[in-house]
């Protein structure tokens, strides 16, 4: 190779050098406009005091798949057991020991213990006198006394029935024309208050399920 043309290829990698290694600096001060990874918000339950009810309304249709799966392991304390969904039309036990065709569409979880939550939901529309009805029905239970409790829609009625080992907490009320009914089936050696604290917490979950989505 001729001498000049050597020098002047030696230049050029002489001066491309101090370049190259510019840029790589200049790329390690960039700042990351990766956007931070958030973890997912933590289930937080509602009591049923803080769920304004009038401003509820239900579709009257399936919902038990929407419930959050915290809030059912948040009932049941513990271990979620299978689960019996049912619609409209379909043969079903309506309440413990109770079978019939259901009006509803409505669902029973299983848990630890004996442990138990369902929820329903009337597929015919209710007006306010029938609701009126049934809570004077569902009051005068056997072996059931009514509970002190936030209100559970316009008119409602919370029950506490206790049988045996277990006690169960029953809340229901009219939402618009909906009939919404739900309750928990747990250890009567729990406190009153916390019983009726946790059917309340599964109660709001159950409303906002069924709620109508936009």
């Amino acid at each position: 190779m001729p001498g000049p043309l050597r020098w002047l290829l030696f230049a050029v990698v002489l001066t491309a050098l101090p370049v190259t290694a510019g840029v790589l600096v200049l790329g390690e001060g960039e700042p990351d406009t990766a956007p931070p990874e958030t973890a997912a918000p933590a289930y937080s339950s509602t009591p049923l005091g803080d769920l304004d009810t009038a401003t509820v309304a239900l579709a009257r249709a399936p919902f038990c798949d929407r419930i959050p799966e915290e809030a059912v392991a948040e009932a049941l304390d513990g271990k979620v057991g299978p689960t019996a969904s049912y619609d409209a039309g379909q043969a079903a036990e309506l309440a413990p020991g109770i079978k019939d065709v259901a009006h509803e569409h409505g669902c029973r979880i299983a848990g630890p213990g004996g442990t138990e939550v369902r929820a329903w939901v009337f597929v015919p529309p209710v007006t306010r006198d029938r609701a009126t009805d049934l809570v004077t029905e569902a009051a005068g239970r056997e072996g059931c006394s009514r509970a002190t409790a936030p209100a559970y829609g316009d008119p409602s009625v919370a029950l506490l029935c206790p049988s045996g080992k277990r006690t169960w907490v029953s809340f229901r009320g009219l939402f618009g024309d909906a009939w919404l009914a739900c309750s928990l089936s747990a250890p009567s050696r729990l406190a009153e208050q916390e019983l009726l604290d946790r059917t309340g917490r599964w109660c709001v979950a159950v409303a906002q399920a069924a709620s109508v989505v936009e």
